[in-house]
């Protein structure tokens, strides 16, 4: 892995002297109590202000205070005033914009894009705190306030729009957020080493505009970069192999990593090609993925092969006149790195601006805590490994203890129970690839898919331990571990599922097998239910040896790409055999840069080569996609006549009667909303709720 300067290694800046605050001021009232006549950065977000290290822009914030930076947050203002961007002065050094924590479409809309009645990251739960596209409109009148002051933008809303993407509120491609936003840097990924780096560099008088060397950011030029040597976009995979090592995108006869033994020598040509020093791929521009299908399905593939921070090229692409150029990605923190992230001086609490009105989001984690990020599952619906990174960042034993007994020595309401432990997954901790010398060529999209690669190290001893140690702390009750468990990882430890079972479930652990059948399944890059059923039955056997009756709560997602009619009757006909009757199911959402996006909005495949133009079952119609959604909830007898035309469309009539092999009846209740709300109520026992936050 590419060196890199250590996070905590800068000199200090100047404003150190003033020491740490309370909570980073959101008024010129608090501004003054601290003594400051200005703000050296002031952080934008579309979040209400909770001082957490869950919450992006607390995080930021306490960074940029711990390398002396005087720092500012203006939560949630009014976008159609400018006023409410100046209420904290102008800053010294640059705006730092973000949308919060969620995209600002996906916190507003549904996947049938309806629009939500509220919001988990504003006081009270209110929804319409923020405007659409935040970033963007953010961006603009920051722009407003000051014109001369650099804007930085970043999140997750700003990560994945880095480059043209389809958009799937307005049914078209649209440009780089960062043409749109007309900011002045992007950074995308988690941000702490560029964000710190820019910070000092600014503080010492460089101009924004000079800034264009820095992993993990992305900016705008009006000519090729010298610095790279540029490889044109038709010379990248076009035969199906980049490297000598297997092309993540082939079948599964090519699935496994090489030793180190068969990587390409230093000074080879594979080498002198691939490596990111001094190469950059020239994409499709703009104006040709908008047009062309298949040119936006090789450019999503493309960008997945360059996401390694070990191997990345950087990538340009043309928007009309201008250039987007994506730098490679940003190195990962080393665990001491990390650990320093969660020292910080948080309050653990809301602003107190928001008095008595609770944050829901804030509810759900007070009690959680962080022991990891990124994901090497590579889920082709899933946005955390196009933010986070395949690479695993873990924080230390000691660090999560040392917050554990923070929690319950400090927060207000703490009764001795841990919420969750855990991260974008429960176990993935300290979990990598045996071997950093093959970490840092391979090009795989998931290490687990389409089964778990033999350099990954499974060993989830070190997971087991800090479980141990942090149920036996004093004062702590209960360690839950409800969601995010990699069932296929999990059944490499049968140890650590006993642990599981005996210890951190509390009844429930939501799982998520997204589907039953191989198609839908291959294009979601998931394992396939054999894994399930040996996970199912070493719960069901540990929770029983345990004295507890404790039962699995699949996720499934309907009308993913892929996905047939006759798949998802499969799935129907599984749930009914197995009792499960969900209360709430997901609509599969096209996020944007996702590889499942690219399949949604193209019709093609780009896990596989596109000359084999492997054409895709997309679910794009309203009706089609209420259909795959009523599959899933066949027991409700609202969904009953939409199901019934569908079963006779598809020559499966046979399912339709009143014995226990029909998938649902003939007769048809006259107060349907009554008979279905009986009917759940009667079968509570295997009763689920099935959602997903993949942004």
């Amino acid at each position: 892995m590419t060196d890199c300067k250590q996070l905590f290694s800068y000199p200090k800046f100047w404003a150190k002297r003033f020491g740490n605050a309370t909570n980073l001021p959101m008024s010129r009232d608090e501004m003054e109590l601290l003594g400051w006549d200005s703000c050296d950065i002031i952080l934008v977000t579309g979040d209400a202000y909770v001082d957490h290290p869950s919450f992006g822009m607390a995080l930021i914030g306490r960074l940029l205070e711990s390398q002396g930076f005087r720092v500012g947050i203006i939560s949630q203002p009014d976008w159609t005033d400018v006023e409410d961007f100046r209420k904290l002065g102008k800053p010294n050094l640059y705006y730092g914009v973000t949308a919060g924590n969620m995209d600002s479409m996906v916190n507003r809309y549904t996947a049938d894009r309806k629009v939500r009645s509220d919001d988990a990251y504003t006081a009270g739960g209110e929804g319409g705190c923020r405007p659409d596209r935040s970033v963007i409109v953010y961006s603009q009148m920051c722009r407003q306030a000051y014109k001369e002051t650099p804007i930085i933008i970043g999140g997750i809303e700003a990560s994945l729009r880095r480059i043209s993407h389809f958009d799937y509120w307005s049914e078209k491609v649209r440009r780089s957020i960062l043409v749109d936003a007309k900011a002045d840097l992007l950074v995308f990924g988690n941000a702490e080493r560029q964000i710190v780096e820019i910070s000092h560099r600014l503080a010492k008088g460089e101009d924004i505009s000079k800034l264009t060397d820095i992993r993990g950011t992305a900016y705008m030029s009006r000519s090729l970069p010298k610095a790279y040597k540029i490889l044109d976009y038709s010379q990248i995979n076009t035969n199906g192999v980049v490297m000598p090592d297997p092309d993540p995108y082939l079948s599964s006869s090519d699935k496994q990593c090489q030793s180190a033994q068969d990587q390409p020598k230093a000074g080879s040509q594979e080498v002198s090609l691939d490596m990111p020093a001094n190469s950059a791929i020239f994409l499709p521009s703009f104006e040709k993925v908008r047009s062309d299908k298949k040119l936006y399905a090789h450019t999503s593939r493309i960008l997945h092969l360059e996401t390694n921070p070990g191997n990345a090229r950087a990538l340009i692409q043309a928007h009309g006149d201008r250039y987007v150029v994506l730098n490679p990605p940003p190195i990962p923190l080393k665990t001491r790195e990390f650990d320093r992230l969660f020292e910080f001086p948080y309050t653990r609490q809301p602003h107190p601006a928001y008095q008595s009105n609770k944050i829901p989001a804030y509810e759900m984690i007070r009690f959680s805590v962080n022991i990891m990020r990124g994901c090497f599952g590579g889920c082709t619906f899933c946005s955390i490994t196009e933010h986070e990174g395949r690479i695993i960042q873990n924080r230390s034993e000691n660090s999560v203890i040392k917050e554990i007994e923070t929690i319950r020595d400090s927060v207000p309401g703490f009764t001795g129970s841990i919420s969750d432990l855990g991260g974008p997954t429960a176990n993935m901790y300290t979990l990598g690839c045996k071997s950093k010398e093959i970490e840092a060529v391979c090009r795989r999209l998931s290490c687990v898919y389409p089964d778990i690669c033999k350099n990954l190290n499974t060993n989830h001893d070190p997971l087991i331990k800090l479980y141990r140690r942090a149920r036996n702390l004093n004062g702590i009750k209960r360690i839950s571990i409800a969601s995010g468990v990699r069932y296929d990882l999990a059944v490499e430890s049968p140890e650590y599922v006993k642990e599981l079972a005996s210890h951190h479930v509390g009844g429930y652990l939501k799982i998520a097998p997204e589907h039953t059948e191989s198609g839908p399944l291959s294009k979601m890059m998931k394992p396939g239910m054999g894994v399930y059923y040996k996970f199912k039955e070493l719960f069901d056997k540990y929770s029983q040896e345990a004295g507890k009756e404790q039962y699995l709560i699949p996720y499934f997602i309907a009308a993913h790409p892929g996905t047939t009619d006759e798949d998802m009757l499969e799935l129907a006909l599984w749930l009914k055999s197995n009792g499960y009757r969900a209360d709430q199911v997901q609509t599969f959402l096209p996020s944007p840069m996702a590889l499942a996006t690219s399949m949604w909005h193209t019709g093609y495949n780009p896990l596989r080569s596109l000359k084999k133009e492997e054409k895709l079952t997309v679910v794009k119609g309203l009706k089609q996609r209420q259909l795959h959604k009523a599959f899933l909830r066949y027991h409700d007898a609202n969904n009953w006549p939409l199901l019934r035309d569908a079963l006779k469309r598809m020559g499966r009539a046979d399912l339709i009667g009143n014995g226990k092999r029909h998938l649902i009846p003939r007769w048809q209740p006259e107060t349907t909303k009554t008979t279905a709300k009986g009917n759940r109520k009667k079968h509570s026992s295997k009763r689920f709720r099935t959602q997903h936050t993949r942004l």
